[in-house]
């Protein structure tokens, strides 16, 4: 390291927020490193659904998911065939009509953020997808949400960066981080700006930050091309994913790239409990199936378990950490964290270089008192 200047910034943590971050500063002309323990996009950013959506839960959500989308699709036009971007849409559908009550206010409130949701019956619902059960009230379609291959983007950020100059070393693990600094491999590194972007990780390195690991399954189909055309998810999902409860279950498929359909969701609050529970399983298969029938037809390949960095209020910790010089926190995601990477990116930087973001940055400022 001698006689190698320092860089401007480093980014710990290379999965899609930190190298959504890495591509940010390094295109504000920032020299960066990026530091991650594994393999970039290998951690929470591999075992998610590439979901690209806009979500609601609260106005501040919102607003993140809608800039983030935004920021990719004016992105995806670069992004290289490894990220499978697949601007698909959305398709929420309900199972009776007291689900559909309030669209028209959803429908007002992205419409203010400058989405479009349309509203479907049971009929047009059955048009978009024939493979969902008969007899749906009807649904909501966002045809500007989009799917991607996450670990694919993460790695394509991060070219982007390197380009830039950006210095990406993987398999170098963070043990602490101070003031202006961090220390791995038994090193002092130094920058003016530290940006812990670490997911689950982000809490052993700063520790109180209010980050747990909660838990979730996906199951993953044989190849069935055309089985479905967009993300279909249950309205009931946001009350599923959203509340911390200790375990729930959502109908949510995607179609991916290769012709196989992706089975979601479930979560958990079991610690770093990483088995399979079956039982839970079943539970999130049993309301796939309750949705589309058809499903019964397509063998299921494989499972897998991961967790997700989550917070109490369900929103990401952006912004500066206070107490200790240059230190920037970008984490706390949970299952949006593929979705709201740009967006996140984009507010840091924005904070970082003191001008005034896209978004009001209040509601994920990571010292805020977050009820638990």
């Amino acid at each position: 390291m001698i006689g190698t200047p320092p860089p401007d910034a480093i980014v710990v943590g290379a999965g899609i927020v930190g190298a959504a971050v890495a591509d940010a500063l390094s295109r504000d002309g920032a020299r960066v490193t990026v530091l991650d323990a594994g393999g970039a996009g290998l951690g929470a950013t591999a075992v998610g659904m590439g979901h690209l959506v806009a979500m609601d839960d609260t106005p501040a959500q919102l607003d993140l998911t809608a800039y983030s989308l935004d920021l990719w699709r004016t992105l995806s036009a670069e992004l290289p065939p490894s990220c499978e971007y697949d601007p698909a849409g959305t398709l929420w559908v309900a199972e009776e009509q007291e689900q559909l009550d309030g669209a028209d206010e959803r429908a007002r409130a992205y419409a203010a953020r400058g989405l479009s949701l349309e509203r479907l019956d049971g009929t047009d619902v059955a048009a978009l997808e024939p493979n969902l059960r008969p007899g749906l009230a009807g649904g909501l379609l966002a045809r500007r949400d989009a799917i991607l291959y996450p670990p694919g983007a993460a790695r394509a950020l991060l070219d982007r960066a390197s380009a830039r100059g950006a210095r990406v070393r993987e398999h170098v693990r963070v043990t602490a981080i101070g003031p202006r600094q961090v220390t791995a491999l038994g090193e002092t590194l130094r920058a003016d700006i530290v940006v812990n972007a670490a997911g689950l990780e982000a809490a052993r390195l700063t520790p109180d930050l209010p980050i747990v690991p909660r838990k979730g399954h996906l199951v993953i189909t044989d190849r069935a091309p055309g089985f479905c055309h967009h993300q279909i998810v249950e309205m009931g999902y946001l009350k599923s994913a959203h509340q911390m409860t200790a375990e729930s279950a959502a109908f949510n498929v995607q179609p991916r790239a290769t012709g196989q359909v992706l089975i979601g969701s479930s979560r958990e609050l079991v610690g770093w409990d990483a088995s399979c529970n079956r039982g839970l399983v079943n539970r999130m298969l049993g309301r796939a199936l309750q949705f589309m029938p058809a499903l019964s037809r397509l063998p299921a390949i494989r499972i897998w378990t991961g967790f997700r960095p989550a917070t109490p209020d369900k929103l990401p910790l952006i912004g500066p950490w206070e107490g200790t010089p240059g230190l920037w926190i970008a984490a706390g995601h949970e299952g949006l964290g593929i979705t709201t990477s740009l967006g996140t990116a984009g507010l840091l930087v924005d904070l970082i270089a003191g001008r005034r973001p896209a978004i009001d940055p209040a509601p994920f400022a990571p010292g805020r008192r977050v009820a638990t």
